[in-house]
């Protein structure tokens, strides 16, 4: 679980779609802003009383009664109590954005049966949540907000299984400038935190996991996002939803759209962050004092690139199920980072707008969009930083992989490898084969590996290895295997240009006669 960036506050604003008209608050002005927020509801629920709207002095009272949404549920299979209505409050401004702003608590319980028809009880609280905001009817978003809310708690019980989550609080904000390039798009960045996340899991089946983080954080930005575009996208789908075949007009309408979206982010990161994760069971526990998640993308539309990262620190295992004398091997500190760069979306958007959607596919499709994407077909795949750390060895490696995406054969490799005290991994795993003599030939193979070896200014031991697309090998210049083609001739101890000698059971031209 992690906090969300969009919250409810925010979904709740998605729903004002109307414009600002004055700052007056009046009945008709409630009655105009009600029929807003519900002429995109089926005509049953939008007459159901689901969303109520009146003038509250200087601003309207939006009342939202989802338990509207389930007045027609069979009870037996789905039945809930505690959804009392709620309100959210909405100031119009003479800018023509609007302030929105609430102070609500939950506490919800009920029951559902699953497709398998055995019945789970679920109860969901939030003692507070206070959130404030203001939303722009043009993007219908929120141009800037905060939330924050207190003591949440789900609980889950079904047969066969118990969850118990809670979270102390949690804290989240968002703002948003113009794009510099205009054009209705935005620039987001949002932040979020939790405090004391506990979950407990239990089963028939399964033993007690309990799973605790002291605070989770989050960190994201968007730039470029085209908020005006994928509001007129949103709003096109609901008006033709019953539609089973679009004209051509609008077939064309709405490739004008998508192709003004796109692309749909100039640029996006995301980071998480966790400290002090613990996970306890009857068989042993695990914990991780800093735990961190990382994604982005950026670049231009035609060569963009993606990438993914996680790291720990400070990792810790107790079980009995690894023996002590392989405890030193656990790692207790490790760093992932990868990326695939050139990434073409602006051709990939162009032949996405070619598609006629109402044709069915070819088989090759998926393929050929795949080849868009991915520039001619050819994949690159880097590890700026792959690394991991224990009492016993210290690893780093960086590189990158080239292939293609219609084959597995056709692929290349460069990369380094630095290994810091290599004769103490060595000793380590030679006492280890004192106990596990399999461990030997381990221990002879570390030992040929670092015959290859080079020494860095730092002691590190280096290996620079390179793998060839014809499948030729080297370490550090040396060649550990040739060419796959030269590699089989020389096997059969011929040049590579030497015709081969006719088997013994095959007929053979005898030879001329030597000259005197």
């Amino acid at each position: 679980m992690r906090p969300k960036l969009v919250t409810a506050t925010s979904l709740l604003a998605l729903c004002l779609v109307t414009t600002a008209q004055g700052v007056e608050i009046n009945q008709n002005g409630a009655n105009t802003l009600r029929d807003n927020l519900t002429k995109l509801l089926p005509e049953d629920l939008a007459k159901s009383g689901l969303i109520a709207v009146k003038p509250a002095g200087t601003r309207y009272e939006v009342i939202y009664d989802l338990a509207k949404l389930l007045s027609k549920a069979d009870p037996s299979k789905f039945a809930i109590k505690g959804l009392t209505p709620f309100s959210t409050f909405v100031t119009p401004l003479d800018s023509g954005l609007w302030n929105i702003e609430g102070d609500n608590k939950f506490e919800v319980s009920g029951h559902f049966k699953g497709p398998d028809q055995k019945p789970t009880d679920f109860s969901y609280s939030i003692a507070s949540l206070v959130y404030t905001g203001v939303f722009d009817p043009a993007i219908s978003y929120l141009r800037s907000g905060t939330s924050t809310a207190k003591d949440i708690k789900l609980t889950s019980k079904s047969e066969t299984e118990e969850v118990i989550a809670s979270f102390a609080s949690m804290d989240q904000k968002l703002s948003s400038t113009d794009s510099a390039g205009g054009n209705g798009r935005i620039d987001l960045v949002g932040s979020g935190s939790a405090s004391n996340f506990i979950e407990r899991v239990s089963g028939a089946q399964m033993p007690p996991v309990e799973i605790r983080a002291d605070s989770i954080d989050v960190e994201a930005k968007v730039n470029g996002l085209p908020a005006k575009q994928i509001r007129e996208i949103i709003f096109f789908i609901l008006d033709h939803a019953d539609e089973k075949e679009l004209s051509p007009e609008n077939s064309a309408k709405v490739k004008g759209i998508l192709k003004e979206a796109f692309p749909l982010l100039a640029s996006f990161s995301e980071t998480i962050g966790v400290s002090n994760l613990t996970v306890s069971t009857q068989v042993g526990n695990g914990g991780v004092k800093q735990f961190g998640y990382n994604v982005a993308m950026d670049g231009p539309s035609d060569a963009m690139r993606f990438g993914f990262g996680m790291n720990a620190q400070d990792i810790s295992l107790d079980t009995p199920l690894m023996p002590p004398n392989y405890s030193a091997f656990m790692p207790t500190s490790f760093d992932l980072q990868l990326a695939v760069p050139n990434l073409d979306f602006a051709s990939l958007g162009d032949a996405l707008m070619a598609v006629d959607f109402k044709d069915e596919a070819p088989e090759k499709s998926g393929e050929e969009m795949a080849k868009k994407l991915f520039r001619d077909g050819r994949l690159a795949v880097e590890f700026p930083k792959i690394s991991a750390k224990s009492g016993v060895y210290d690893v780093d490696m960086t590189g990158k992989i080239e292939g293609r995406v219609d084959t597995e054969k056709d692929y290349s490799m460069e990369a380094t490898i630095l290994a810091r005290d290599l004769d103490k991994t060595i000793a380590a795993v030679q006492e280890l084969a004192k106990t596990d003599p399999d461990l030997n030939q381990v221990s002879f193979g570390i030992m040929m590996v670092k015959g290859f070896a080079k020494t860095d200014a730092d002691g590190r031991s280096r290996w620079d290895i390179s793998i060839s697309r014809d499948g030729a090998i080297a370490v550090n210049g040396q060649v550990v295997k040739e060419a796959d083609g030269l590699d089989q001739d020389q096997d059969q101890g011929l040049e590579p240009d030497q015709e081969q000698e006719p088997d013994q059971g095959q007929d053979a031209v005898p030879a001329p006669p030597q000259q005197p």
